[in-house]
């Protein structure tokens, strides 16, 4: 199969990817085999760029991903060939930037199908982040009635964050831009309020006249 990825660890200004072929990823009693028709780009690549360094060949990038199942492990149970599926997958792994991926069932969702496979694919990373703000760090539950100023709104996580506390919660959701393409952006993703970040939050608060509880 065909794959991208870099020979060198370093600096992100170093253009070292290439594409190479390499042998198809023999699938274990969990895994998929899933055909890649959409992948996304994250931070955490440009941190594994910085740190990891390729052995054997190059090292392959990409943490989300998007596409149809071609082959199932022996345990599989939730999974058939043929299925469309979206995922992040497992960092100790080879990447999504290749024509085929492994990935183990029991972190697989079944891609919905009012999403294109890219879109499907920008989603993962950036909803299971915004989930663990919302309920797992800040604690947050279905009936809370405070208020939440999510800063950068516009954002990835932030994006998917604002859409969670408006259809999971009850939360006043405040949340902060600067640009118009921005402010129109969280607006549409459901903001209560939009302050702008590129002035003091302090004042921008204050002149709001909400005081959040989560931030």
């Amino acid at each position: 199969m065909k794959a991208i990825g870099y020979q060198t660890m370093g600096s992100l200004e170093q253009a070292d990817f290439i594409e190479f072929t390499t042998d198809i990823p023999e699938i274990g009693a969990h895994d998929l085999l899933v055909e890649v028709h959409g992948v996304s780009i994250n931070p955490v690549d440009t941190k594994v760029r910085q740190r990891a360094e390729p052995q054997e060949q190059p090292k392959v990038l990409g943490y989300d991903g998007a596409g149809i199942v071609k082959q199932v492990g022996l345990n599989v149970s939730r999974f058939a060939v043929g299925d469309e599926v979206y995922y992040a997958g497992d960092i100790t792994r080879p990447g999504t930037n290749s024509e085929f991926h492994i990935v183990d069932e029991r972190i697989t969702g079944k891609k919905p199908s009012s999403l294109s496979m890219a879109e499907a694919a920008g989603i993962p990373l950036t909803s299971i982040t915004a989930w663990e703000l919302l309920f797992d760090s800040l604690g947050v539950t279905a009936n809370d009635n405070e208020s939440i100023l999510i800063i950068g709104g516009a954002g990835g996580v932030g994006s998917i964050l604002i859409q969670l506390a408006k259809q999971l919660t009850n939360l006043t959701v405040i949340a902060s831009a600067s640009r118009q393409e921005s402010t129109e952006w969280v607006k549409r993703m459901g903001a209560d309020h939009i302050i702008n970040h590129s002035k003091p939050i302090d004042r921008e608060i204050e002149d709001l006249g909400i005081q959040p509880k989560y931030v």
